[in-house]
């Protein structure tokens, strides 16, 4: 019999609020977390806004050496899994649970992107006795597990998931099979994110993927608008406590929900583009939805009983795709089933954050339908998500694209506590 996984602590760095409680206070009131770039002089650039963390002080986790040596992302992560942590009550008690059997999973799109652009223009500007000899440990994508994993001493599986929009989803999905699989008992499972940079914003732009209301940021953010022209930039964190479920009852460990299935999918199409004709291959062969169809018979549920859908939405202008130029493809399930999209989330937050870090990738989306059910008396609500990612790897002769959606199926089973056990 598998085993069964519960999340028991969530953190979040977002740019609602630089915790939980903040970000959900900021999602109930609508605000928007768009606002003008900040980080560098965006003179020159045609985008001027995107969603940024504010507020954020990392001395607040780690010391002054500590800030001078961790990439931007690295810190936003290490915030969240340090909230996460004693949520879940294990801050102060890491001695009484095996650590070998405790593991960091940490996803990102872009790494330590910052650092990288800063030793670019050293190297070019000033020669290479002026790069940092701490480069490569603050740009790697995994150096955020890698030193979650120190900062506790957790001993299991730890290392990185890479896949665009599903980096944070697929490291959630990577816990959970690895807890129901007895390779460990609790895993710290998220992703971050810190690509608001030159770099970043001038490719997107050029790209013509974001948004360019200037004028409107808090508005700019609309995926299945019929006026819609890209996506926001965002960025920061989303950490959750993935732990087995006994293991969880005998600490006391108040338990927010259960982590029931997992899917992937692949539509093998284009880096960026929906496979064209999608829904009418749907109804023709009923294979759509395939990675949600895979989740379910894991978690004991059937389509019709999923009552929360979150339907990813890149924004951008459809180019080549058969889509009539303003309109925007969503396919909904049938009238009686309620949807909450993404796309409110996405335009609170900006699409990177959303994606890959706190989740609209995993951990922010589960937070927001946990939060919703708890606060509407709902013990006992489902909730699937959807991710499309885009991971390619190309040389001058060979081109490999994977576009993944992943589907996560969470029922609440038990009431959570006020406060950590004594």
């Amino acid at each position: 019999m598998a085993r069964r996984v519960a999340i028991t602590g969530l953190g979040l760095v977002t740019p609602l609020g630089t915790d939980v409680q903040s970000t959900w206070d900021g999602l109930l009131a609508g605000r928007s977390g768009a606002g003008p770039i900040t980080r560098f002089d965006p003179v020159q650039s045609p985008v001027k806004f995107a969603c940024e963390v504010k507020g954020f002080d990392p001395a607040q986790f780690l010391d002054k050496k500590e800030i001078r040596r961790y990439d931007l992302f690295a810190q936003f992560a290490i915030g969240a899994a340090e909230q996460a942590v004693a949520d879940a009550c294990l801050a102060t008690s890491w001695d009484t649970v095996n650590l070998k059997r405790v593991g960091v999973l940490i996803g990102t799109g872009t790494g330590g992107l910052q650092t990288f652009e800063e030793n670019c223009r050293a190297l070019f500007e000033k020669g290479p006795s002026r790069v940092s000899p701490f480069f490569v440990p603050m740009y790697m994508p995994n150096v955020a597990a890698a030193l979650i994993s120190m900062r506790y001493g957790a001993k299991g599986p730890n290392y990185c998931t890479v896949s665009a929009c599903a980096s944070s989803a697929h490291s959630v999905g990577d816990a959970l099979e690895i807890i129901r699989n007895d390779q460990a008992d609790i895993i710290i499972a998220g992703g971050a994110e810190a690509a608001i940079t030159p770099l970043a914003v001038a490719s997107f732009a050029n790209m013509k993927a974001l948004s360019e209301r200037n004028d409107d940021p808090a508005s700019a953010s609309r995926p299945f608008d019929k006026d819609r022209d890209g996506f926001v930039m965002g960025d920061g964190a989303g950490v959750l406590v993935l732990e087995e479920w006994d293991h969880a009852r005998r600490r006391g460990a108040k338990i927010y929900a259960e982590v029931t299935g997992y899917g992937m999918t692949a539509d093998a199409h284009h880096i960026t583009a929906p496979a064209p004709h999608a829904a009418r291959r749907r109804r023709r062969d009923g294979r759509g939805e395939g990675g949600v169809r895979r989740a379910g018979p894991q978690a004991g549920v059937r389509l019709h009983q999923v009552d929360d859908r979150s339907p990813a939405g890149g924004g951008r202008r459809p180019r080549g795709s058969g889509e009539r130029p303003g309109r925007a493809t969503r396919h909904h399930p049938p009238d009686h089933q309620p949807v909450h999209a993404r796309s409110r989330l996405r335009s609170r937050l900006g699409a990177q954050q959303s994606r890959e870090a706190a989740g609209g990738g995993g951990p922010v989306e589960l937070l927001r339908v946990r939060r919703a059910q708890r606060d509407a008396g709902d013990q006992a609500g489902g909730v699937m998500q959807t991710r499309k990612s885009e991971r390619g790897t190309r040389n001058s002769t060979v081109g490999v694209v994977q576009r993944a959606t992943l589907h996560f199926c969470s029922d609440f089973r038990v009431p959570r506590s006020a406060f950590c056990p004594a």
